[in-house]
């Protein structure tokens, strides 16, 4: 083991017992002063975007799991229009993240196209 790997550790030796499971009852979750809420959504097809549109034009942020629509481009292509189209009408922002995430942001919020580690 280097000098460095004693400091930082070793990065690629991760086992389960190293990550810490996370009780939601643990922490206060009903915080009425956010300006904004991040919403996990997940897309079966096109009824489920008017939930989405309305959480964006409410000033939320939307994370939309869209996994189950790849067999359907179609489908796809047309929501992922719509959705484009409130993010234009809101000056929000939306991006693809892979094959199986949409995220569409509210006014005034820019996601980044550029990745903070490597």
């Amino acid at each position: 083991m280097g000098f460095m790997s004693k400091i930082l550790g070793d990065r690629d030796a991760h086992t389960a017992e190293d990550y810490v499971e996370l009780n939601l009852d643990d922490f206060d979750t009903a915080s009425s002063d956010a300006a904004m809420q991040v919403h996990i959504a997940e897309i079966q097809g096109q009824q489920d975007v008017i939930a989405i549109k309305d959480a964006i034009y409410d000033g939320d942020l939307v994370v939309a799991d869209i996994t189950r629509l790849r067999t359907e481009d179609t489908t796809v292509e047309r929501i992922t229009n719509e959705l484009q189209q409130v993010a234009r009408e809101v000056d929000g922002d939306i991006v693809q993240k892979g094959d199986d995430q949409i995220l569409v942001t509210p006014t005034g919020v820019k996601v980044s196209r550029e990745k903070l580690t490597r």
